[in-house]
């Protein structure tokens, strides 16, 4: 094992950002899109577990939730995979927040607005573009937006160092994300000039965990490659039978059109026994 441990990892990723309010207010700032004077300056850490109002409904727990001075709310997700099913959680853990605030005796007037920002170790959406924002926006108006909760989703499998747009730094918090683990040997010295980043950096030093922790460490990432090679098995046997269905399809249009039985085999790829059974 290196001498760093993989930021991404829940452990590493907690040890940084809900341990360290300068660190989480410097990733929020850097990540979020804040207009001028919206700034986070001061953080106070919020439970992980968002307590549902039914006793018949779960708890979710999410990797940081905190609260800044004006009461705004921000839920920080480390993801490794990306799945329809977390873009539901992400919506009902926002929605949860924004709505425990009236639950609190908080009036319509007084509600603050939720951030959920989404780190996705994967491919999350089609299109090159590795930055998310998703709001309530009128169709056909979008700069017309009602306020309340904005949801942010960085897809880490396409950033790149020179990405267009990308602040100095975003820049240096998704490389950090993306080039310290295991491997690394030697840091970039302008991720060590930055002070927040090279604590961030000290922090997931191998030396700082326990036996115990480094243990349970590389029993996530064994899990996390069990988990997508189950995810990519279930994909690759989804597009099979989508395309199988697909030759099923048109090989009966094309024998009710009187094709050829071995032109529709050739065509297809079905055996001329499966296409008379057709």
């Amino acid at each position: 094992m290196g001498r760093y441990l993989d930021p991404r990892y829940d452990l590493t990723f907690k040890a940084v950002f809900a341990e360290h309010p300068d660190l989480i207010i410097s990733f929020l700032n850097a990540l979020l899109p804040f207009k001028d004077g919206e700034i986070v300056t001061e953080v106070e850490y919020l439970p992980f577990e968002l307590v549902p109002d039914t006793p018949t409904k779960k708890d979710t727990i999410v990797d940081v939730r905190c609260k800044d001075q004006n009461g705004r709310q921000f839920i920080v997700e480390m993801q490794m995979y990306w799945t329809n099913e977390f873009k539901q959680r992400v919506l009902f853990n926002a929605s949860k927040a924004y709505v425990s605030q009236a639950e609190e005796g908080c009036k319509y007037g007084c509600l603050q607005p939720v951030y959920s920002l989404n780190i996705v170790n994967d491919i999350a959406f089609d299109g090159d573009d590795y930055y998310h924002l998703f709001q309530l926006a009128e169709t056909g108006n979008p700069e017309r937006v009602i306020e309340g909760i904005e949801l942010v989703f960085v897809e880490l499998a396409k950033f790149k160092t020179k990405s267009v747009g990308v602040n100095k730094m975003q820049n240096l918090w998704l490389r950090f994300l993306t080039e310290v683990n295991e491997s690394t040997k030697v840091v970039p010295q302008e991720m060590l000039n930055e002070p927040e980043i090279s604590k961030a950096i000290s922090i997931v030093e191998r030396g700082a965990f326990t036996d115990a922790q480094l243990a349970a460490y590389n029993r996530y990432w064994d899990m996390v490659a069990t988990e997508r090679t189950l995810l990519e098995g279930s994909y690759n046997k989804g597009v099979k039978e989508g395309e199988t269905k697909k030759n099923i399809d048109n090989a009966r249009k094309m024998k009710q059109c009187g094709v050829e039985t071995s032109i529709i085999s050739a065509v297809t790829g079905l055996s001329q026994d499966e296409i008379e059974r057709l």
